[in-house]
């Protein structure tokens, strides 16, 4: 009885210390006062549900979960299903956490708050939504905004992921946690100018509410601005701004910031945004998308992309067995999934197995029939590449969904007139119209595609088919001048009578008249560069020429620059204008003198005349080559050079012979 006495003693001191801990949050004090209370009693149900509740506090979910598995006998479900099912939750558990919830006799506010954030984690949006909606309009307590924020994530994940219209839930956004929730809802509805402006308020929300806190450092504010920050770069990368995107993106990096999901996400972006290119930075950036714990911050969708993009940068980097090994992986995880099946077809092409890769992108249309239309028209491109257009007209005719599209139509012809095959592109035409005429008669494609028909026979020589269809525009209206033009112009060239016929329901040229001001016309912009005839001006009108021409100021002409050497008293050659060649003073160019003379005549014999030698005549007879008219008489009296052919003082009385082959004769004048 004293030993029993004994040990009830000391277990009521122990209680007491563990509720002591508890209230000041010393649960690893409180876990051992609690393990000596079980070495008293192994099997009290209190003191294992408060050994749970300290592990768990203690971030030990495992060894917590081991605890309520290893003592099911008395911690049954119903007992302890909070506790077991959040171990779940935190160790990732999640289809397990569902489970356990699920099997609870008695539904609390604490199981109903887990219930949402596991259909969340599920991306159940829909049962996850309801779930929030439940325990906001059913419970009052300190928690409701916490719940609201709640709320709005489901929505921004149903706008995102979903593609959903949210529904306006008159949530006030006093919050930044509400407006950067918003936001995202925005961005999934491409709303991004919108969303950009709520990002900027969630931001100033932010600094409000953290600058409060006196304990909260700069550094921190930004951290926690991080993911804002993220999102507003995305939207920037939207927007084709790419390098103030890469810029922010490449900031928040710095910051490094310990969620793993929001690096994952960066990384991946700025990956994206390199492409084919730097493709050495977008490989350290992939590690970041390896992080431990990544698979569990992110969505399903979001993993998804990422793994594409590291199949895409395994090919860009000449990685062919990686991408091969991803886009495989990614094949069977999604079967249906059209992006793994394109990745390897571009891998194959790039090793030269064009063949192959239509191969492989054939069976995948056989298989599934949904993707068909994308595949056809990729394996269409790899034909055009290969130089194989006929086939990959062959390809494009066999999607029925776009056959009588515009745009394919215009493909196809474009085409089929590059091989010359103008029936086949006749063809494309006339099964395009006939679609039209059977489900949109009265579609203005209809008629388009008549007309351009009808132009496209009559550049090729089809005259009558061309007739044809022009009759059939003109019938459905008969109001059109310029088919009716047309058809009139196809008829000359066949049937000049019958054009003759159809002339006559052209309007008279009076109906035809346009109400044009000529004058305005004339003065319009368009018409400033056009030269008015000249014609005699009569009355207002030449009182206004004349008026205009008193205003406008005489443009003075500028003085043209005379040769430095230039002597006012001497008259100008008149011949200055004329080449060197064509003047009647030339006489041809001066050989060498030195160079005739060598081994000229007899030894000791010179050339040179005696009246060169005869230094009497020199200053009295005229220049051998004498200026025609009244400038000759003033050359021989004042032996004036020309301008532009005087030497300038100091030159050399002798040019090389380089030279002289070079200026042949320049014009000279002034």
């Amino acid at each position: 009885m004293a030993a029993a006495a004994g040990a009830a003693a000391a277990a009521a001191g122990l209680w007491s210390e563990v509720n002591r801990c508890g209230q000041n949050g010393d649960f690893a004090r409180a876990l051992k006062s609690v393990n000596k209370i079980l070495q008293i009693n192994k099997d009290d149900v209190t003191a294992l549900q408060c050994k749970v509740v300290c592990l768990i506090q203690n971030g030990n979910f495992k060894e917590a979960l081991g605890v309520i598995n290893t003592h099911t006998k008395v911690l049954t479900s119903d007992v302890i299903a909070f506790e077991k099912a959040y171990c779940e939750y935190r160790l990732n558990r999640i289809e397990s956490a569902l489970k356990t919830i699920q099997s609870a006799s008695q539904q609390t506010d604490k199981l109903k708050e887990l219930y949402g954030q596991v259909l969340y984690r599920l991306e159940r949006y829909d049962d996850c939504l309801a779930a929030y909606r439940d325990l906001i309009r059913n419970s009052q307590d300190e928690y409701e905004e916490e719940r609201k924020t709640n709320l709005s994530a489901v929505v921004a994940a149903q706008s995102t992921w979903e593609k959903v219209v949210p529904e306006d839930l008159g949530l006030r956004e006093a919050t930044y946690e509400l407006c950067y929730n918003s936001a995202c809802a925005l961005i999934g509805q491409g709303k991004l100018n919108e969303a950009m402006k709520k990002l900027q308020k969630a931001e100033e929300l932010c600094r409000q509410s953290l600058s409060e806190d006196s304990d909260v450092t700069e550094e921190d504010i930004e951290a926690e601005l991080a993911i804002i920050h993220g999102q507003m770069a995305y939207i920037m990368q939207l927007q084709g701004r790419t390098e103030d995107a890469l810029q922010l993106y490449n900031q928040i990096i710095k910051l490094k910031p310990t969620d793993v999901g929001l690096l994952a996400v960066i990384a991946n972006n700025i990956i994206t945004i390199n492409k084919d290119q730097n493709v050495f930075d977008s490989k350290k950036k992939v590690k970041l998308t390896n992080a431990e714990g990544v698979e569990h911050k992110l969505s399903k969708k979001q993993l998804q992309a990422i793994e594409f993009n590291k199949a895409l940068l395994a090919m860009y980097t000449n990685q062919a067995d990686q991408c091969r090994k991803l886009s495989a992986s990614l094949q069977s995880q999604s079967p249906e999934h059209l992006l793994p099946v394109l990745i390897q077809a571009a891998q194959l092409c790039r090793e030269k197995q064009h063949a192959k890769a239509v191969g492989l992108l054939q069976d995948f249309a056989d298989q599934h029939p949904a993707n068909a239309v994308e595949i056809k028209l990729t394996m269409a491109q790899l034909k055009i590449a290969q130089g194989s257009v006929t086939k990959a007209c062959m390809i494009l005719r066999s999607i029925e969904e776009l056959q009588h599209k515009p745009g394919m139509v215009s493909a196809l012809v474009t085409m089929y007139s590059h091989e010359e095959d103008i029936d086949s592109a006749i063809e494309v035409f006339t099964q395009a119209i006939q679609w039209y005429q059977q489900y949109q008669p009265k579609s203005p494609v209809h008629l388009s595609l008549i007309r351009e028909a009808a132009n496209f026979k009559l550049k090729h020589g089809r005259k009558k088919e061309a007739i044809s269809d022009l009759e059939e525009l003109w019938k459905q209206n008969p109001k059109d001048v310029h088919t009716l033009a047309q058809l009139i112009s196809a008829y000359s060239l066949v049937d000049p009578e019958k054009a003759k016929v159809l002339s006559k329901h052209l309007p008279s040229s009076d109906t035809m008249s346009l109400k044009v001001d000529v004058d305005a016309l004339e003065n319009s912009h368009g018409a400033t560069y056009v030269r008015k005839k000249a014609g005699k001006l009569t009355g207002d009108n030449q009182q206004k020429e004349q008026g205009q021409g008193e205003v406008k100021k005489k443009k003075k002409k500028k003085k043209g620059k005379l040769p430095k050497n230039y002597d006012p008293k001497v008259t100008p050659d008149p011949e200055r204008w004329l080449p060197m060649r064509e003047r009647s003073y030339y006489r041809g160019r001066k050989k060498g003198k030195k160079k005739d003379q060598v081994g000229k005549g007899t030894q000791g014999s010179t050339t040179t005349g005696s009246s060169e030698l005869d230094a009497s005549r020199t200053a009295s007879s005229p220049p051998t080559s004498p200026r025609p008219g009244s400038g000759a008489a003033v050359s021989a009296t004042s032996n004036v050079i020309p301008p532009r052919h005087q030497k300038p003082a100091g030159a050399p009385a002798t040019k090389k012979k380089q030279q002289q082959k070079k200026k042949k004769g320049a014009k000279g004048g002034w």
